[in-house]
């Protein structure tokens, strides 16, 4: 399986600027209602206004990254290989991006490496492989200044549809993700199933600043305390749950009414 880079080394990886991400679960009864607010206060983004985003997560065999998500560290890495689309084109080349993503407290920052790779590495069968040479991968990080001190593997397949919106007084970006599906990847983990779903959705606010535009701070639909909603970790806490717990496709500490 051949991997090419879409540029050189030099140009390839791109570091995004430091932003504080502020996150509102939405129940399925007001995932409807957010999107009518979001069109009555914000602009569609100029460009990839909808489409579909697909993430292979790494971690360590002990869910490591999960388990600091889970406990609320201050200091808390994401490693995925990210894709968008739907479709895939058998026998053709798919752009990807390797992303290593790092929170502190509620700011974060995001590097990523964009590469070129066989479609066939992205079908469910293949997932295990983890996309791109595990060399690549490690040699990759280390370049962002990331140095693993465990092996990591490829733990879960997370997707979902995204709207994206600009805010009109403060043009902070703002998304509406909804359909958060998951497929567990790592051998042994969860209970077997093929895909679990997580009702409802999730409203993410990203800019310069933890305030909150005026348009926003008045939406009833934002009331809400839930703040540190991750979909790894909500996704793998799921999967961990035996079939038919109570609560169990709910975020931590919510019981979904479905």
């Amino acid at each position: 399986m051949s991997v090419q880079f879409c540029d050189s080394r030099k140009n390839a990886i791109e570091t995004l600027p430091e932003r504080f991400e502020r996150k509102y679960y939405l129940t399925p009864r007001t995932v409807s209602l957010a999107y009518g607010l979001l069109r009555h206060v914000c602009l569609p983004a100029d460009e990839f206004y909808y489409e579909q985003i697909n993430s292979l997560y790494f971690d360590t065999v002990d869910l490591d990254q999960h388990e600091r998500s889970v406990s609320g560290d201050y200091e808390k890495d994401k490693i995925r290989v990210r894709w968008y689309g739907d479709n895939l084109d058998t026998g053709g080349k798919q752009t990807v991006f390797l992303e290593l993503k790092s929170r502190r407290g509620f700011a974060s920052t995001k590097q990523r490496h964009k590469l070129q790779v066989p479609t066939e590495s992205l079908t469910s069968d293949n997932l295990r492989k983890g996309i791109i040479p595990r060399t690549l991968l490690i040699d990759t990080l280390v370049g962002f200044g990331y140095f693993p001190t465990q092996m990591l593997h490829p733990v879960i397949k997370i997707s979902y549809w995204r709207y994206r919106f600009s805010e009109v007084m403060t043009h902070q970006r703002v998304s509406l993700d909804y359909r958060i599906r998951s497929t567990m990847i790592l051998p042994g983990a969860g209970n077997g199933e093929k895909e679990l779903e997580i009702p409802g959705g999730l409203i993410e606010i990203k800019g310069q600043t933890m305030e909150l535009p005026a348009t926003l701070m008045r939406a009833s639909v934002l009331d809400t305390n839930w703040t540190r909603f991750s979909k790894y970790s909500t996704c793998i806490e799921s999967h961990h749950e035996k079939p038919g717990t109570l609560g169990r496709l709910s975020p931590s500490g919510r019981i979904i009414e479905l």
